[in-house]
């Protein structure tokens, strides 16, 4: 049986995140472990891509979910856009906090209503890692803000990050 998060159509942003983080919880460790000696081996030659092979299976059943229910999480791509985990877009992230041994890369998806096309809100994937062995320690974890806007949702994310 595979887990997935469910998701409706009129849920809010905080909701979407709520729902979103149990899924993780529920998935993370256990997709870690089983990664784990594989994904060791590949960040001695490729770092930190190495994490973006573990989003890439942690994280497209959210994405997947959210269309499904009527969301979309994504942008139009550029030529240079490097995705993972589906939608994970790195343009679309900071990471500024953390020791080399713990770093926090968030990752932000502005959330639409897919009839309409009006945003409903951000929501914020933090991906806790290390840059100096492959090392995951602890769940990423989803945010929610009600800002759509690059700038405030920069400022929303030095808010949670303090």
């Amino acid at each position: 049986m595979t887990v997935k998060p469910v998701f409706r159509y009129d849920m809010t942003i905080g909701e979407i995140s709520e729902v979103g983080n149990q899924y993780i919880r529920s998935v993370w460790k256990t997709l870690y472990d089983s990664m784990h000696e594989q994904l060791t081996i590949a960040f001695r030659e490729i770092e930190d891509a190495a994490y973006g092979l573990y989003l890439d299976q942690l994280m497209p059943a959210l994405f997947v979910a959210l269309e499904e229910a009527g969301f979309e999480s994504t942008v139009p791509l550029m030529e240079d856009d490097f995705v993972i985990g589906k939608c994970l877009l790195f343009r679309n992230s900071l990471e500024n906090w953390g020791t080399e041994e713990n770093r926090s890369r968030i990752f932000w998806n502005v959330i639409r209503n897919n009839q309409s096309h009006q945003p409903i809100g951000t929501l914020l994937t933090e991906i806790p890692h290390s840059h100096l062995k492959f090392e995951i320690p602890a769940a990423p974890v989803l945010y929610s803000l009600q800002e759509c806007e690059r700038k405030q949702i920069a400022q929303g994310i030095r808010q949670i990050k303090g």
